[in-house]
């Protein structure tokens, strides 16, 4: 979110921002609103919902967690959402997914393909296919468009050699989020947010039919990387999988604090 608050930005365009904190900064910028109000709140979700052209839903935890607070806030939240935007008219929501609701999806499967069978590594995976689940219920029995987007690691720039493969550059998401606004009558859809990485693990044929054009490769850091962390070993097996260490065994449940 915070990557993409200045990304998003247009003229004539708002940006109501919503999480269970103030923003980074506060709101002093032309074209935003701020809500704090959590996605639980199917009240605070209404109000934040109205007159609003598209919902990107970005809240959640982030990460695994103990079944009940990926329940309460990932699956119940999620459903909030989607409710509250039907019950506000918004046509459009669009739902930050992950490459978790896969996870388990093997190197024999790479790259791994658009609306891939849902494999995930975690209980935050299984929010992410719940998710999914809700979108295309919301789409097929309202009507409303609604676009998942199985989002691989979004950060500044690649950490590991396993993020060669799956960078999305903060700009990539940027235009990715923005195709995904601007995209006539999408319907349901699922697809990977990365990087045209030359290492890339997924396909990006659903999100280039969106509008999506990618303009960053992860092997602009390879050399650094490999340097820091040597070759990737093919035996590694957090690159087994497409979910990475979320699919080793400090991830199994009766690990979780």
């Amino acid at each position: 979110g915070t990557m993409l608050r200045t990304r998003l930005a247009r003229p004539g365009r708002t940006l109501r921002l919503l999480d269970v904190v103030p923003p980074p900064g506060g709101v002093g910028v032309p074209g935003e609103d701020a809500i704090v109000a959590s996605v639980t709140d199917m009240a605070a979700m209404i109000e934040a919902s109205t007159r609003a052209d598209a919902v990107i839903h970005l809240g959640g935890v982030s990460g695994e967690a103990p079944w009940e607070r990926v329940l309460e806030t990932n699956i119940q939240g999620t459903y909030t959402v989607f409710e509250a935007a039907r019950r506000a008219g918004v046509p459009r929501v669009i739902f930050a997914s992950s490459n978790h609701a896969v996870g388990f999806a093997p190197r024999s499967a790479f790259p791994v393909p658009d609306y891939a069978f849902p494999a995930p590594d975690t209980y935050y995976g299984v929010s992410k296919v719940t998710g999914e689940g809700l979108a295309a219920q919301y789409h097929h029995r309202y009507g409303m468009d609604t676009i998942c987007l199985r989002i691989l690691s979004c950060f500044e720039h690649p950490h590991n050699v396993r993020q060669l493969s799956t960078w999305l550059s903060p700009d990539d998401a940027g235009r990715l989020f923005e195709a995904c606004l601007t995209a006539d009558q999408p319907g349901f859809r699922v697809a990977f947010g990365a990087s045209a990485n030359t290492r890339g693990v997924v396909s990006l044929d659903e999100a280039r039919a969106l509008g999506y054009e990618p303009m960053d490769n992860a092997e602009a850091y390879a050399a650094e990387i490999i340097a820091a962390h040597g070759e990737p070993d093919p035996a590694d097996p957090v690159l087994a999988y497409l979910g990475g260490e979320f699919t080793q065994p400090e991830y199994d449940a009766d690990r979780l604090g």
